[in-house]
This record gives structure tokens, C-alpha cells and sequence, in this order.
């Protein structure tokens, strides 16, 4: 079915004039919703729009993701100069507009190199299929009951992920929680309880001046935001291999741990030459004499951190590493559990990557269903097998 298509500035009032911004310091707890590009920014004591409208966010917005930002406000509002304000003409619904521009890519509407921008010229100029009123009621309502099947089953499925994440972690703990807040120095399965700090020294890299990173180089310096990622510095082989070979420098195979930021994030060092930043990236010269890095890497997992607060981040200090007990069998027993542990991670993360794809597959549905909606091709049949 094919449908004539109007520009949006043609069947739709574009209020952008009243739109205004109120300054932060008269932004108060107020009665009425304050509105950006993405929504409820504040609430203020006045408003300048008494009715059903449609907003548009004009920056900031994810727009040409698949996951635009327009929706419906009603009421006492106020809007910002951040979001475009739409009153639809008589032959437009906006849950109709609303869905067209949430799900249709608009990168050929979207201006700016560092922040995509949707100005008012450009938002006039976009093409919209005008069916009747009649058939644009039908597609909302085949779209809401779509929708409201889909996001269900969304629900469902991420209550699965996080279930089998849960189970996993339970069992972590079940074979971790030893009776480490005993004062004794075994429990009564034979398990040595110890100190990190007991096991070897807390230990970190050479300090890594800004001025001796480089933006391309020879080797990667990791930094607590790129740790488990891909690196933005490098150092040179100069210093590199003074430092290495001067000063702390972690074994293949030792875990190194984030101290700030994300408390915990673990990553097996692999012996690639690589270096890491002070105090944020530590690791616990361990020698596998009384626990193996393997082990150390699941108990890592299970560990209730309890770092140090700071004024605006929180920070796992050395003696708070040294202090964290952990509980161990014989050298032998290890090396019984981890392959266990290890077939039981393997499990979960077969299970979460099955009910992932079925998160991607939803959403290529959502996407199927859109296009044949406003095309026109949306069966009662289809909607009923989702």
C-alpha cells in the first residue's frame, strides 16, 4: 500500500517559539515537570504549555541509533530550548508521529560533527506517510499490542540472564564462603584462612608521567578507563623496559585488579609487553605456592570489596587489599575446583549468549514490524505470533 508522503513543518504546529530555558539557580522544586531532550530535566513553579503535545529532542539525542527520543507530554509544562515542540494538525496522531520518528533513521536530518543536532529547518523537511486517520489508529493500536508482546518478552528474557548470572555467583559463593571471619587460622573443612596480604605484596607499576605517553607507540599503557580495553597511550620501548626490569612488574598469569573506579574489574595478565597505571591497576605478587592465580581470579569474583569512600570516587587502598581474607584447600584441591568453576562459568556465559541473540532477534522483530507498518503490510497473523 503506498501512502503520500508530508513534510512534518506542513502537518504539524512547530511551538518552538515559546520554548525557553530557566536558568539552574531558579530551577526549584516545583509543581511542574521541566522537560529536555530526553525528558524530565527538573521540576519549576511555572509552565508555558497547557496540553497534549510532542516532543522532539533537538541535541543530545540518540538519534540515528534506532532509539530516537520523541515522545508525548500532557499537561503543565515547561520546555527547554533542547527539545522541539510539536502540536499535530487534525489529519496527524501523534502516537502515530511518535512511533514514525522513534524508529525510522534520520542521519540525513542530523547536522553536527561532535554533537548530531535535528534543527527546526530540518525537522520541517522530513517526509511523512499520511494514511487516514482511521488506518493510523489501527497501525498505533497493531503497534502498541506488538510492542507490549515484545517488551514482555524482553522482560523475560533479561529476568533469565539475570537469573543464570545470580546462579552462578551462588554457587561462587558457596564454594568461597569458608568461614573467613573466624579468627583462626584453618576452619573445619582444612581450609587455611589468610590474608591477601599474607599471600604476597600488593604491587603496581612505575608511575607514568603524561608526558611520557604518546598517542601511537610501542607499547600499551593501560589506564583505569581503558583497563580490559582497547588502549588510547603508549609508552616507548625505552622506558618500557627500564621500568620492567627496575621496578614491579607483574608475572605472566597474575591478576591485575582495578583499585578506583569499577572496585574489582579483573584481567589475567597474558605476558605481552604492556604496562599499567600506578595505584589504579594492582596485582598481588603472588607465587602459587599457597593459592594459584586461577583460583585467585575466581575468588576476586566473589570478593566483597569494601573499599575506602572518597569525596567523589571510591578507591581500594593497599592496605585495604591486604587486609581481605581468603579461605583455601591444599594445592591439589585447587586444582580439582577450578576446572570445575571454569565448566560452570562456560555454562553461564552459553546460556547468557543464547538469550542475548534472543534480545537481537526481538529487535530485528521490532524492526520488521515497523517497516511493514508503515507500509502498510501489518497483519492481525504477524502480531499474533509474537
Amino acid at each position: 500500500m503506498k501512502w503520500e508522503k508530508e513534510k512534518l513543518g506542513e502537518i504539524c504546529e512547530i511551538l518552538d517559539n515559546k520554548r525557553k530555558p530557566i536558568s539552574k539557580n531558579k530551577r526549584i522544586a516545583g509543581e511542574f515537570p521541566y522537560y529536555g531532550a530526553t525528558g524530565i530535566v527538573d521540576y519549576v513553579n511555572d509552565f508555558i504549555f497547557d496540553e497534549r503535545l510532542v516532543l522532539v529532542g533537538e541535541d543530545g539525542a540518540k538519534w540515528c541509533s534506532g532509539d530516537n527520543t520523541a515522545f508525548i507530554v500532557e499537561g503543565k509544562v515547561w520546555v527547554n530550548n533542547h527539545a522541539h515542540v510539536l502540536k499535530p494538525k487534525n489529519n496527524l496522531i501523534d502516537s502515530y508521529l511518535v512511533y514514525y520518528l522513534n524508529h525510522r533513521d534520520l542521519s540525513d536530518y542530523i547536522t553536527g560533527l561532535t554533537v548530531p543536532k535535528l534543527n527546526q529547518e530540518k525537522l520541517r523537511s522530513i517526509p511523512i506517510p499520511l494514511p487516514s486517520l482511521e488506518e493510523q489508529r489501527t497501525i498505533v493500536a497493531k503497534l502498541d499490542q506488538a510492542f507490549a508482546a515484545i517488551d514482555q518478552a524482553k522482560a523475560n528474557i533479561e529476568k533469565n540472564i539475570a537469573n543464570a548470572k545470580e546462579l552462578f555467583q551462588s554457587k561462587l559463593n558457596q564454594i568461597f564462603s569458608k568461614n573467613t571471619l573466624s579468627t583462626e587460622t584453618e576452619n573445619n573443612e582444612g581450609w587455611q584462612i589468610k590474608t591477601l596480604g599474607e599471600l604476597g605484596k600488593v604491587s603496581m607499576c612505575k608511575r607514568i608521567l603524561k608526558n611520557q605517553t604518546l598517542p601511537k607507540g610501542d607499547i600499551p599503557f593501560y589506564k583505569i578507563g581503558t583497563f580490559g580495553k582497547e588502549p588510547d597511550a603508549y609508552i616507548s620501548k625505552e622506558i618500557f623496559e627500564e621500568y620492567s626490569t627496575k621496578y614491579s612488574y607483574p608475572k605472566k598469569g597474575q591478576i591485575l585488579l582495578s583499585a578506583s573506579g569499577t572496585i574489582g574489574r579483573t584481567v589475567i595478565f597474558d605476558g605481552k609487553p604492556s604496562f599499567f597505571q600506578d595505584s589504579n591497576i594492582v596485582w598481588i605478587d603472588n607465587n602459587e605456592d599457597k593459592v594459584l592465580n586461577d583460583f585467585l581470579y575466581h575468588f576476586y569474583k566473589v570478593c566483597d570489596w569494601n573499599p575506602s569512600k572518597g569525596a567523589t570516587i571510591s578507591r581500594l587502598y593497599n592496605d585495604d587489599l591486604r587486609r581481605i581474607k581468603i579461605s583455601f584447600p591444599n594445592i591439589e584441591e585447587q586444582k580439582r575446583l577450578i576446572p570445575q568453576i571454569e565448566k560452570l562459568q562456560e555454562q553461564t556465559n552459553l546460556l547468557v549468549t543464547k538469550y542475548q541473540q534472543k534480545l537481537a532477534n526481538l529487535e530485528e522483530l521490532k524492526k520488521s514490524i515497523l517497516e511493514k507498518a508503515f507500509k502498510g503490510e501489518l497483519s492481525t497473523k504477524e502480531i499474533e505470533k509474537v
